[in-house]
Parts: structure tokens; C-alpha cells; sequence
């Protein structure tokens, strides 16, 4: 069986896409499992319409912790042999399940990753996904040392055996970035992995995706940084650490130097001059209106 896990806060309005995109599978041995966290929207509402309609589909309620503590009550809950994980605006092939478990039973894999597109409102209109995912990036060397800068891997991709959750939860002080923490510590295992270089997985790319909000995840990104110290061994975090200020480093160059190209063009010569003329006439402006000053 497969233990499905939807986290949900304030997306009640694409929950039932996605649970859709499960009651739509083919492959029929599965339990879901809703974690409404602290919604003050109408995700318990949606969420009691499906476990009135199919009673594989399970609802937990509880007080608003973040999506690692959602994720962390599904696992708790799961009792499946598989674990996926489904973020309730995302989506799933309806072949996912069958097609994914008849290539673990074949290869006896422990876990199997598929390839995503991504799409906005239509989930029959897709596009091009942020990273083509290539099977060569699937072990821990790639995992630490390339993540984010020549792929991620949306988590809905994957199905993983359910062993290896258990001495794992999320960071529940992490509210981006713990689903690298989880690769990680499954990729130290050396879990025998398989990919479907097939479109399984769809995620939705909406403005308000927290993915889309740079400010978090660039903290969290540093807080993921203080937790993997203690999780890698010194040599691989100051390795990592190297390669990440090397980039920003990089970034900073690349910055300054288109600045000073601007600097140096003709409209900003002009814009220049304008603002000048402009600080001038505010003065005497001033000076008009305020005589006895």
C-alpha cells in the first residue's frame, strides 16, 4: 500500500485537483491522508467532501505548525509500505502509482523517482519543467553538493519505501528547505534508486507559491545550513560552505559589473543630469516658499 500525505494550509482552492489526481490512479492499494494545519480556510470542508466519497482518504486536523509538522503527523499517521508525499496544489499522473511500483518489484528498488512539467491553472496545459531531472543526479555526492544550483527534485516525485521514515521527520524549525534536509539523510543510505524519465509528477507554479518568495528562502536556506552542519561530516559541510560563497561571490562580480555598465551608458548620463536639474529647481523652489527662512 501507499500512504499518501497532503499537507494543507490555505489551499482549499486547489485541494481538490490534487486529490482528484489520486482518486484518479490506476493503481488502487492506497490510503490518503489530509493534514489540514490550522487552515482558517475552507480546506476542512473540502477535505470531509473526500472522505464522504472514498473512505481510502483520511483526515487529520490540527493547530497551524508549518509544513514540516504537517508532514511530519501524515508519517505518523501512514501506513503503507510506500510513502508519497503530494503538496495540495500539486498534481499526479494517474499511471504513477502502477507504473513506479511495477519498476520497484522488478529492480527492487527502495525508492523511484519520476520526471514533472510544471503548469499554472489548466493542468492539461504544461510547461517545460525548472530542471530536466537525468538519473546522474541521484546520489549523495550531487544531492549536497548540487542542489539548487543545478537541480532540485520536487518531492512529489519520488515514492520512497516507508523505512526510511523511520528514524527520519522534518525540521519543524524549517519552514523551506527541509526537503533537502530529507534527501539528504536518505541519500546517506545509499538508498538503490530508479527513475522514470516520464512527466509523473505536475507542479503548479502559482505567485504564491513560498517558492516564489525570495526573502524566505534565503533565510531558511541559512538555517538549513546550521542544521546540516551537524548532519554532514566537516569535511563535506566546509566543502559545501566553499562552493556556496564561491557562487554568491560570483553573483556579486557579475552585479557590480552590469552596474557599471549602466553607469557608463547614455540614458543614466542623461537621467543624471535630469535628477540634478531637478535637485536645483526643488531648492529654489524651497527658497521661494520660505522667504523669511
Amino acid at each position: 500500500m501507499i500512504s499518501i500525505i497532503v499537507p494543507c494550509y490555505n489551499q482549499a482552492q486547489y485541494l481538490p485537483e490534487a486529490l482528484q489526481s489520486v482518486l484518479n490512479q490506476t493503481w488502487q492499494h492506497w490510503e490518503c491522508i489530509i493534514v489540514n494545519d490550522g487552515s482558517p480556510d475552507q480546506t476542512e470542508e473540502v477535505a470531509k467532501e473526500w472522505i464522504a466519497k472514498d473512505s481510502r482518504f483520511k483526515y487529520l486536523a490540527k493547530e497551524n505548525g508549518g509544513l514540516s509538522s504537517a508532514r511530519n503527523s501524515g508519517l505518523d499517521m501512514a501506513m503503507g509500505e510506500y510513502i508519497q508525499f503530494l503538496d495540495a496544489d500539486d498534481c499526479l499522473h494517474e499511471s504513477k502509482f502502477e507504473k513506479s511500483l511495477e519498476f520497484c518489484e522488478q529492480l527492487n528498488l527502495d525508492l523511484i523517482i519520476s520526471n514533472y512539467v510544471s503548469f499554472t491553472k489548466d493542468i492539461s496545459k504544461t510547461n517545460p519543467p525548472r530542471f530536466n531531472l537525468q538519473e546522474s543526479y541521484f546520489n549523495y555526492e550531487k544531492i549536497v553538493f548540487e542542489w539548487d544550483f543545478e537541480f532540485a527534485i520536487p518531492i512529489h516525485c519520488a515514492i520512497f519505501k516507508a523505512k526510511y521514515f523511520k528514524g527520519f521527520r522534518f525540521p519543524i524549525h524549517l519552514k523551506a528547505k527541509e526537503d533537502w534536509i530529507m534527501w539528504i539523510s536518505i541519500f546517506k543510505q545509499n538508498p538503490n534508486t530508479g527513475f522514470i524519465n516520464k512527466p509523473f509528477a505536475l507542479y503548479r507554479d502559482h505567485l504564491s507559491s513560498m517558492t516564489r518568495d525570495r526573502q524566505t528562502m534565503q533565510s531558511n536556506y541559512v538555517n538549513a545550513l546550521l542544521y546540516l552542519k551537524i548532519i554532514l561530516n566537516d569535511n563535506d559541510f566546509n566543502k559545501l560552505l566553499t562552493l556556496i560563497l564561491t557562487n554568491l561571490y560570483s553573483k556579486i562580480e557579475i552585479a557590480e559589473s552590469n552596474f557599471l555598465k549602466i553607469k557608463k551608458s547614455k540614458t543614466y548620463q542623461w537621467g543624471s543630469k535630469i535628477r540634478n536639474v531637478g535637485n536645483i529647481l526643488k531648492v529654489e523652489n524651497w527658497f521661494q516658499s520660505n522667504p523669511q527662512k
